[in-house]
């Protein structure tokens, strides 16, 4: 049994200036699905059989209007810097760069408020089970240095895994930190709380209440963040308050395999599984950690794929990427890409 034949790409909405979006869905033989679209890269839907039937796997909408109103980065490649910079400020090559300030107006979030994950991709190549996608950022957006050329290439593998490989180059030195978005739910429930996860990590980088990192690293041992074994997403803290993620874990790497990009290895970061259905699904990657993010900040006013609008923890961001903030922390590996590199990441999602 082979995938269906090549969609065409379809348009699935206009931007205000008339300009098209256009998706594709990827199918896989073994029945799994996954449709992107050019607006932020993004995976607008995906599904994986369960038991004969799909089961929907991730967060998205059915409207592109909703997406320019109200995605807080569905399922979008965030950039040109995922995560925070403190103040937006980061020295290169002895030189200041400011970016723009769009957490609260003190930090940069994600490259600056209008990044990757919120401004149109154009497709360059698509197949049965694979579409290529690419990106320009010109040289000073959002305070950025260099011209920087993306590519995204995401490929449904057999028999139900998303892999993302993700590359880039640029004209002058500058700092780059991708990283997929996509919120998971792998049984439709209106929260993940009851979701078991597992991440392959000793330590966290410990943040302040702006979620910027001092610069240390602790250990996750009896703390709410050890998920050093598989167990519910919930905790509870002593006063009874539920204890929330958005925090970054540094990944062992200690399970490793080749990966489909020459010289760069995947690790086993997280194994993610619903109780209810027996679904699981593990993130393996070529980056150094992971942001875990409960979404308990989501409440979409308008229905999300479904029909039902998403309320708090509807879905779980597992997001490999480099430490937030390690422009400005030299002792975490490096962000800085100069002309003549290459950067480059493999994730894959894979389900189970």
């Amino acid at each position: 049994m082979t995938p269906a034949a090549t969609a065409h790409p379809s348009t699935f909405g206009h931007l205000p200036d008339g300009t098209p979006v256009r998706e594709v869905t990827l199918r896989s033989a073994a029945g799994a699905t996954a449709t992107i679209m050019e607006w932020g890269a993004v995976v607008r839907d995906m599904t994986v059989p369960v038991k004969g039937k799909p089961q929907r796997v991730v967060l998205g909408f059915a409207a592109l209007d909703d997406y320019l109103k109200h995605s807080p980065h569905f399922g979008a490649i965030a950039g040109r810097f995922a995560n925070r910079i403190e103040g937006g400020r980061f020295m290169l090559d002895g030189k200041a760069h400011q970016l723009k300030l769009n957490q609260a107006g003190k930090h940069s979030l994600h490259g600056g408020g209008d990044g990757f994950g919120k401004r149109p991709w154009t497709i360059l190549h698509h197949d049965a089970a694979s579409v290529t996608l690419a990106l320009v950022s010109p040289d000073g957006d959002h305070g950025y240095p260099g011209t920087l050329t993306v590519t995204c290439r995401y490929t449904l593998a057999e028999p139900a895994t998303l892999r993302t490989e993700l590359t880039a180059t640029t004209d002058a030195a500058t700092i780059v930190n991708l990283c997929q978005h996509s919120y998971f739910n792998l049984d439709g429930s209106p929260d993940v709380l009851a979701h078991e996860l597992e991440v392959r990590a000793n330590l966290i980088t410990p943040v302040d209440e702006d979620l910027i990192p001092s610069g240390e690293v602790a250990s996750v041992a009896g703390t709410p963040f050890d998920f050093r074994k598989s167990r519910p997403l919930r905790h509870d803290n002593a006063d009874g308050s539920r204890h929330w993620y958005d925090h970054n874990f540094i990944l062992r790497r200690d399970r490793r395999e080749p990966s489909v990009m020459a010289g760069l290895e995947v690790a086993l970061a997280a194994t993610l599984r619903s109780p209810l259905n027996g679904l699981s699904m593990q993130v393996w990657t070529s980056e150094p950690a992971l942001q875990v993010y409960d979404g308990f900040k989501t409440q979409t006013p308008v229905p999300g794929l479904g029909g039902s609008p998403y309320g708090s923890s509807s879905g779980l961001c597992l997001e490999p990427q480099h430490v937030p903030d390690s422009p400005n922390l030299p002792h975490f590996p490096t962000t800085v890409l100069r002309p003549g590199e290459v950067y480059r990441q493999v994730t894959e999602y894979r389900f189970g």
